[in-house]
């Protein structure tokens, strides 16, 4: 016994304690990711844009996500180019799992430098604290639970980069950040805010840190203008009509809903102890855009934007505790001494109610026959046809054929519609709904399983074929708008 705890010992190191919590939470994430797409619970169509744009990069296609239009290249709605380091993955194992597990793998990336950087600066048990506190905060929690994104990748590189700003590695900081302009446009801003951090840090004039400023602004700027209107149908940043000015009052959002936000943010993830570090300038640019915004969905909780957040604020919080620890004043003192605990019981404590409690339920381990027959209905769909779907069947049909969203085919008639039947829609209206949004079609019901609705169009009687409805219309090899083989 002695000598097997010998030889193990190096797996029980402090140093090794990072490397565990990210491994634990890594399998956390990827159960409750994957269980969800099993399930056919998926939330949003987004998964199958990713994987269209994904599949596009593995077959050495441009981004083609026909859900967002036909033909829509990805890069002229977000430009997002790192997801073509998904795509040796997805060739090998093309399935939406392959991006489920890539996103939970970064997410647990990312959970090693943020506990790695606070174990150095507050020890073990109050680094592990901290650590498992960003773990399980709600922001992370509600990304992984919005099935995948882009936003993944910003992640370990946003830790990286903030821990090298803590242990005053200037140059590692700036590299980290750098490669942030490829995970999204808006990301420009927030490297450029990690080199003001960094000169503020230093408190010279870091040539580097100087550089990034001006490498992300320019880049943010350049994609904006440039890059994006490039790849647009329409010439245009498409998001530019959610910004400024109606402003929040348009929407009924509030400023309440942002107040909510901002104590979510800065409370229980930090005890609003963060405030007193200057790498929560990191989160500004974020911030900034989502308020000034008039997109409900910006300002809230939910989904998926406020994950970058959260890397930002842990480490600002690690950052800002050991000059709180010697503070003049004793109540801050205090305070800081059980704030660790107190962070990480708060993460605890609110995952009861999210997303990841669900792995506390034996159904989280099983798929319902109900989502077992829908799977087995959409297998009966050929590779290669063209399907317009609603939700929750998309990301099952996206590795293999080519997906419309409902009522944006461009005026192709598909060979096949598959819709959701649990809001009391009748086979016979999904059928007549289908034929008034393609004129001149006639569509039969294949089946119906689970929840999902299978529609398969006729050939005319005369055998004449509507424009555009032919059942050969699929991706091809020599198209170069077909995202995959």
């Amino acid at each position: 016994m002695d000598v097997l705890r010998a030889r193990t010992a190096f797996l029980r190191g402090p140093s090794r304690d990072p490397y565990w919590l990210a491994a634990v939470l890594f399998v956390a994430w990827t159960v409750l990711s994957v269980g969800r797409y099993r399930s056919f619970a998926t939330i949003s169509w987004d998964l199958g844009i990713f994987e269209q744009a994904v599949r596009g990069y593995a077959h050495l296609h441009a981004p083609v996500a026909d859900l967002k239009g036909p033909g829509t290249n990805l890069l002229g709605d977000h430009f997002s180019p790192v997801l073509a380091l998904l795509a040796p993955f997805y060739r090998l194992l093309p399935s939406p799992v392959t991006l489920l597990t890539a996103q939970a793998a970064l997410f647990a990336w990312s959970v090693v430098p943020v506990t790695r950087a606070s174990t150095h600066l507050l020890g073990r048990r109050r680094g592990l604290a901290l650590g498992l506190a960003y773990g399980l905060s709600w922001g992370l929690q509600r990304a992984v639970d919005f099935d995948f994104h882009e936003v993944a990748f910003a992640l370990p590189l946003l830790a990286h980069s903030l821990e090298a700003v803590v242990r005053r590695r200037w140059t590692a900081a700036v590299l980290w950040a750098v490669p942030l302009v490829l995970v999204k446009e808006d990301l420009g801003v927030t490297a450029a805010a990690v080199g003001a951090v960094v000169l503020v840090r230093s408190r010279q004039a870091v040539p580097s840190a100087i550089a990034l400023v001006a490498f992300g602004l320019t880049a943010t700027a350049v994609t904006l203008g440039v890059v994006v209107p490039a790849f647009n149908t329409a010439g245009s940043y498409d998001y530019w009509s959610k910004l400024g000015g109606s402003g929040p009052s348009a929407a009924g959002i509030g400023l309440g809903t942002a107040v909510r936000t901002l104590l979510w943010t800065l409370l229980p993830t930090s005890g609003l102890l963060a405030l007193r570090s200057p790498l929560l300038l990191v989160a500004l640019p974020t911030l900034a855009w989502r308020f000034l915004g008039h997109d409900p969905h910006y300002w809230g909780t939910d989904w998926h934007y406020s994950a970058v957040l959260m890397p930002v604020v842990a480490l600002a919080l690690a950052d800002a505790l050991p000059r709180a620890h010697v503070s003049r004043r004793p109540w801050l003192r205090a305070y800081a001494a059980h704030l660790p605990a107190a962070v990480a019981a708060a993460a605890l404590a609110l995952t009861t109610t999210l997303p990841l409690a669900r792995l506390t339920e034996a159904a989280a381990y099983r798929v319902p026959e109900g989502a077992k027959a829908a799977a087995r209905l959409l297998e009966r769909v050929p590779d290669g046809a063209t399907v317009e779907s609603d939700i929750r069947p998309i990301s099952h049909l996206t590795g293999r054929t080519r997906v419309f969203w409902i009522g944006a085919t461009g005026g192709l008639a598909p060979d096949y519609v598959t819709v959701e039947t649990h809001l009391g829609l009748s086979t016979e209206q999904a059928a007549r709904d289908a034929e008034r949004r393609h004129p001149g079609t006639h569509y039969e019901v294949l089946g119906a399983a689970g929840g999902v609705l299978v529609l398969d169009r006729q050939p005319e009687p005369d055998g004449a074929q509507h424009p555009g409805a032919g059942k050969d219309d699929g991706p091809r090899k020599d198209d170069d708008r077909a995202p995959g083989d």
